[in-house]
């Protein structure tokens, strides 16, 4: 609403004029805090046993929020949520969704592999790839997973590799030029690599059909990040109104709409996040406008979710180790953008709290820094933050999607740990920190590294 705008306008006008003085009212404070999901006695005490920097996750946090999106979609008898793989790659996230009845969403080999050795089975998975190398599409197809082509060439590539064409099958539309949201640019699909034309996808679904298809699906990923409730019912407009169309002009029976994901998160604490069953409500909306209307009432709705389903339940966690005083103030911690990528590669706002000192004002300017020989491994520059100490942790928010994930081995840098923060409070390891060991395993092969030192 206008009121809630203008409300929204003014908080954000003080804070500017009152961060360096952080003086702010106890409304203003609740609206613009992001409280960490652990307390720093318990990362003291997961320190002792699990050495910084490690990744932490949230279980109970990702359990209802996932419950969360499927309350607000229950309103269609097929909805699915089939959880982004390539957000936060580890089986043991993958079991927990499992469980919530959530497939998986993959685009690449491994991600087919990790699926299937969880028990992810056929039509539990949903592989959309570009640019996919034929023997995953035999991978995918093996499997008995819902191959996605992203190209209209990839039909006869599909047919060559496998032998057939699958029985159900989906293609992902791009509709180009700018996806907007009122006035405002969500993004740019007409300068994505990604989906095929109108004209593509409908004579793709021709040719599909007639090849043996049955079962149609579309697909569409428009924007990313988008932090406002409008952005799925949009996008549900532009799919249903094509499915309606594609069903006249093809005769194809769609049976499935995936909306793929690009629901954000607020990685900003001044920015309002998203309202799952407001979005879910919008879209019930649009569906019986459109799809009811043209005896399509019976499609299923998915939905490939990562970023909305993890980042705020996953947070990287480091301690200072240095401090340095030259043109700037700087801090140095144990992680680097080997462990989050994100703040060095897009210039990311990650919102950092200095655990025990919560309500200490923030009146240092620090950039906080990685140890890598690049400039831009910082994970915050010119952040206003409480005084840190060399030996002070901190929780670096929302790094539960796209984080580990991105993860490399620049300056023989090792990847961390990752940990689940159970329900009843216990910490298990999901994944043990990489070692020298791991860094120099590909070269098995020789012995030119047999006396390197186990250290």
């Amino acid at each position: 609403s206008v009121v809630h705008c203008i409300f929204v306008w003014c908080i954000q006008h003080r804070i500017e004029r009152l961060r360096v003085r952080n003086i702010l009212t106890d409304k203003e404070r609740t609206y613009m805090e992001k409280k960490p999901f652990v307390t720093k006695e318990q990362l003291e005490e997961i320190a002792k046993t699990y050495p910084t920097p490690f990744y932490l996750y949230d279980e109970k946090g990702i359990r209802e929020n996932a419950m969360k999106l499927k309350e607000a979609f229950s309103w269609n008898k097929g909805f699915r949520e089939y959880f982004a793989v390539k957000a936060t790659p580890n089986p043991f996230i993958l079991k927990t969704l499992q469980e919530l009845g959530c497939g998986t969403d993959c685009s690449s080999k491994t991600e087919l592999l990790m699926s299937d050795a969880c028990g992810f089975s056929g039509h539990d998975i949903m592989f959309s790839s570009n640019d996919t190398p034929p023997e995953e599409f035999k991978l995918a197809y093996d499997l008995g997973a819902i191959i996605n082509l992203d190209d209209f060439t990839h039909i006869e590539c599909l047919e060559k590799t496998i032998g057939t064409i699958p029985e159900t099958i989906c293609c992902r539309f791009n509709p180009g030029g700018l996806f907007k949201v009122t006035t405002d640019i969500m993004d740019n699909p007409g300068d994505a690599k990604y989906g095929m034309t109108e004209a593509q996808i409908t004579e793709a679904y021709k040719i599909l059909k007639a090849k043996g298809a049955k079962n149609f699906g579309i697909h569409a990923f428009l924007a990313s990040n988008t932090v406002t409730n409008e952005y799925y019912p949009l996008l549900a407009k532009v799919l249903f109104e094509l499915a309606v169309k594609l069903k006249k002009e093809t005769g194809a029976d769609i049976k499935f709409i995936n909306l793929s994901g690009g629901i954000g998160i607020p990685y900003r604490p001044d920015q309002e996040p998203n309202d799952i069953k407001v979005i879910g409500e919008g879209v019930r909306k649009v569906y019986e406008e459109v799809l009811v209307p043209a005896g399509m009432g019976d499609v299923a709705i998915f939905t490939e979710l990562g970023r909305f389903m993890l980042a705020p339940y996953g947070a990287l966690v480091t301690r200072a180790i240095h401090e340095k005083h030259t043109y700037k103030e700087y801090i140095g911690v144990d992680a680097c953008a080997v462990n989050l990528m994100r703040p060095a590669m897009y210039g990311a706002y990650h919102h950092i709290t200095v655990m025990g000192k919560e309500n200490e004002p923030c009146d240092h300017k620090y950039d906080v820094t990685g140890s890598l020989c690049e400039n831009n491994d910082k994970f915050a520059i010119d952040r206003m933050l409480p005084k840190i100490d060399v030996g002070d942790l901190l929780f670096i928010h929302d790094a539960g999607a796209h984080g580990f994930a991105m993860g490399y081995n620049y300056n023989g840098k090792l990847k961390s740990a990752e940990l689940l923060l159970k329900e009843d409070g216990s910490v298990q390891m999901i994944r043990r920190a990489e070692t020298p060991k791991d860094y120099f395993a590909t070269f098995d092969f020789c012995d030119i590294l047999k006396n390197v030192r186990n250290v």
